[in-house]
C-alpha cells in the first residue's frame, strides 16, 4: 500500500475545490463531476482539504464533511490525500476522521501559528501521526526557514513518506533532499509553473489546482516531465501560465477565486470563495480568465 502511495505521489496531486451553494454553505455533491473528470484524464492522486479546497475557511465539521464526501466520490479509484491542520487538537480530530473515511494518507499543513518552533513542529506532526494510528503522512512545507535539521527530523518520523515542497527555493530543496533518506518522495508543491525547476533538483510530481477545470493539460505536462522533455513541458506550461498569473494576483488572494470563477465560466458553478479570499474577480481579471478559457476551448 505504501509503495503504491509513493508511486502516486510522483504523479499529479490534484487539489479539489470545496463547492458551496448559493447561500455559501458547503455543497459536497458538486465536487463529484470534478473528481470524475480528473480521474478520467489520468490524475494520479486527489487531495481533500488542501488550500485550493479553502481549508482555512472551513469549520472543522465542514472539513470532516468534505473528506468524507471526497472519499465517497473517489470510491477507491485513486488514493485520497486528506489535509489536516490548525491547532493540534483539531488536526488530530481531522486525522482520525480522515482515517475512518478511507484516506490513503494525511497531508499535514504547516501550522500558521506565529509562535511555531521547528522542534514544536516535529512534536505537532508526531501527535497527528499518532492520532492517525500509523496512516502515512505527507508534510506540506510552505516555509523552509525552519531549517534543514528540522526538515530532516520531520522526515525521520516513521509515518512520513513524502514532502510537498511549496517554497520557491530549488536550491534549498536540493539541500533537503540530500539531507534525508532516499525513500522520501519530494513533490513540487507550487503547481505546474514551478515543476520543471523542482524536477531539475530531484522532486517528482506536482500539485495542481488546474485539474479542477483542465486536468488534461496537467496530465500532458506531467508526461513531458517524466519523459525528460523539458522543452515540451515548458511549451505546455506557457499555454496555461495566464491562469496561474490570475491566481497569483492580490498576494495570491485570487488563488481559489480563479479556479471557482473558471468553473462557473465553463458551466459548473461551485459558488463563491469565502473571505479573506478575493471575490469576485475584477473586470480585468475576469477578461483575462475568459480569454484563457476561450483560446484553449476549455469546457466542463
Amino acid at each position: 500500500m505504501t509503495e503504491n502511495l509513493r508511486t502516486a505521489l510522483t504523479g499529479i496531486s490534484g487539489i479539489l475545490v470545496a463547492p458551496y451553494n448559493d447561500a455559501g454553505e458547503i455543497n459536497p455533491g458538486r465536487q463529484k463531476p470534478i473528481v470524475d473528470k480528473a480521474i478520467a484524464a489520468g490524475v494520479h492522486i486527489l487531495v481533500a482539504n488542501g488550500n485550493t479546497g479553502e481549508f482555512y475557511a472551513l469549520t472543522v465539521e465542514e472539513a470532516e464533511a468534505m473528506v468524507r464526501a471526497s472519499a465517497e466520490h473517489i470510491g477507491g479509484r485513486v488514493p485520497l490525500l486528506a489535509g489536516v491542520g490548525r491547532g493540534v487538537r483539531d488536526a488530530c480530530q481531522l486525522a482520525r476522521t480522515s482515517r475512518a473515511a478511507g484516506a490513503a494518507a494525511l497531508m499535514v499543513h504547516q501550522p500558521p501559528d506565529p509562535f511555531s518552533s521547528p522542534r514544536g513542529l516535529v512534536d505537532y506532526v508526531k501527535a497527528v501521526a499518532d492520532a492517525a494510528e500509523g496512516l502515512p503522512v505527507v508534510l506540506y512545507l510552505r516555509n523552509d526557514s525552519i531549517g534543514i535539521k528540522a526538515i530532516r527530523d520531520l522526515c525521520e518520523l516513521p509515518s512520513v513518506v513524502g514532502v510537498k515542497w511549496a517554497t520557491p527555493n530549488p536550491l534549498k530543496l536540493a539541500e533537503a533532499i540530500a539531507a534525508t533518506e532516499p525513500d522520501i518522495v519530494w513533490v513540487g508543491g507550487l503547481a505546474e509553473v514551478w515543476a520543471p525547476a523542482f524536477y531539475a533538483v530531484g522532486a517528482r510530481g506536482f500539485t495542481s489546482g488546474l485539474i479542477n477545470i483542465w486536468p488534461e493539460r496537467s496530465v500532458a505536462i506531467h508526461a513531458a516531465l517524466e519523459a525528460g522533455d523539458y522543452r515540451k513541458a515548458n511549451d505546455l506550461i506557457a499555454g496555461m501560465k495566464a491562469f496561474e498569473e490570475i491566481r497569483a494576483e492580490e498576494l495570491n488572494g485570487t488563488n481559489v477565486t480563479g479556479v471557482k470563477a473558471a468553473l462557473a465560466a465553463i458551466g459548473h458553478n461551485c459558488g463563491a470563495t469565502r473571505p479573506p479570499s478575493a471575490w469576485p474577480l475584477t473586470s480585468s481579471q475576469h477578461a483575462a480568465l475568459q480569454a484563457f478559457i476561450t483560446s484553449n476551448e476549455i469546457r466542463f
